[in-house]
């Protein structure tokens, strides 16, 4: 155990290389006792990471690691622990900071962080996390949530079998982090296409502070703090609270909300228009055939995850809740209906040129309508089932 004070770090993250950097150079400017450490994963798809250590003056402790099974965490579980460790333990320097690769989602390099260990050492004796940082451009970002590029296509992604979107990282990473560093403006001040980048930022992460790169406000933003736990239900989509309703410069969020439960054939036969109506979509739903299960709703790009949340505590004997943390209990009972318990139909739908209307009509129309509503769920357990290719068959 060290005798000197915990070591703060920083994890940065961003697709946009250029704004990542700077925002990293911003922090070493205004920190001279600060160190770098990044892992470039460009051969990643040859199972070799380049890790980099640098401060304001030079790079040093540059070395090629194995990437073991072909896991980005794992080679992050394996270097970066040991690295923080021994960076906190010289006590040379008074801040880390951490450079995600482009793709990489700040998420589970946090968790790593904040709870990993290291021999017989936890991590968490020695550094605090001190911020998370997202670095983007606006006038990029809409277009790039609009298409559906993998990140392979582009270098970015973490391994071989990595086959998530742009537009999926970078919501992701936007999600997540609670400073979100920008370019400061320039000639593209007031252009519609940085309004409408800086409105989706707003929309997509209402609580992040958005702050302007070479303007001397970074250091103190992203050493601010940072609560894993609440970062992690921030993006849990059972305990998630999602944006509110919102206007502005020509990007729009609907917030979807309904009690009945989906007909999973008509609701299935919708997806392809849902998901290609809006740049960002996310949320949990429910489906009739399946009232157990709260399924989780996350797009983007055109490209759309249905995955499982667990049970809904409605389906649960009273004496399982206590198996579920706090948070979801309390979410369940403030919001319980007296039919539906706290099943919920909550989508949160955000675009550039938002068809509000037309997404509400659609999503209404895959709703049970009254007479299958009175049929009750011996009925409704019986509706085809067209989410078998997205989810497991129903037992």
């Amino acid at each position: 155990m060290t005798d000197h004070p915990k070591l703060p770090v920083v994890v940065v993250a961003g697709l946009h290389a250029d704004e990542r950097r700077r925002a990293v150079d911003e922090l070493l400017d205004h920190r001279v006792d600060a160190t770098v450490l990044h892992h470039d994963l460009r051969d990643a798809s040859r199972g070799v990471v380049h890790r980099v250590l640098r401060d304001q003056r030079q790079a040093f402790g540059q070395a090629e690691v194995e990437l073991t099974n072909d896991c980005a965490c794992c080679a992050l579980r394996e270097d970066l622990l040991p690295q923080l460790l021994r960076i906190a333990d010289e006590g040379r320097h008074g801040l880390a900071i951490v450079e995600l690769w482009g793709g990489s989602d700040p998420h589970p390099a946090v968790e790593l962080i904040a709870g990993g260990e290291v021999g017989d050492r936890c991590l968490h004796d020695v550094v605090e996390l001190a911020g998370v940082v997202m670095a983007v451009d606006p006038l990029r970002l809409v277009g790039e949530l609009s298409v559906s590029d993998d990140l392979a296509d582009h270098g970015l992604h973490t391994a071989v079998q990595d086959t998530r979107t742009r537009a999926e990282a970078l919501a992701h990473q936007i999600e997540y982090a609670t400073v979100l560093a920008v370019p400061r403006a320039g000639r593209d001040r007031g252009t519609p296409e940085r309004r409408a980048g800086l409105a989706m930022l707003h929309q997509l992460h209402p609580t992040a502070r958005i702050v302007p790169l070479a303007t001397g406000s970074l250091v103190r933003s992203a050493l601010a703090g940072f609560d894993v736990a609440a970062a992690r239900d921030r993006v849990n989509p059972a305990v998630a609270l999602l944006p509110q309703e919102r206007d502005e410069a020509g990007v729009a969020t609907l917030v979807w909300e309904r009690r009945r439960p989906l007909h999973p054939a008509r609701l299935y036969e919708a997806l392809e228009l849902l998901v290609s109506a809006a740049q960002r979509s996310r949320g949990r739903f429910w489906l009739a055939n399946r009232p157990d299960l709260m399924l989780a709703w996350d797009a983007a790009g055109g490209s759309l995850a249905v995955e499982e949340c667990g049970p809904w505590l409605a389906a649960l004997p009273d004496a399982a809740w206590e198996l579920y943390p706090p948070t979801r209990r309390a979410a369940a009972a403030l919001d319980w209906h007296p039919s539906h318990g706290d099943r919920i139909q909550q989508l949160a739908f955000t675009a550039d040129g938002l068809d509000a209307d037309g997404i509400t009509e659609l999503l209404d129309s895959c709703l049970l309508t009254d007479a299958e509503l009175l049929a009750g769920e011996p009925g409704w357990r019986a509706l085809p089932d067209a989410f078998d290719e997205l989810l497991d068959p129903v037992t």
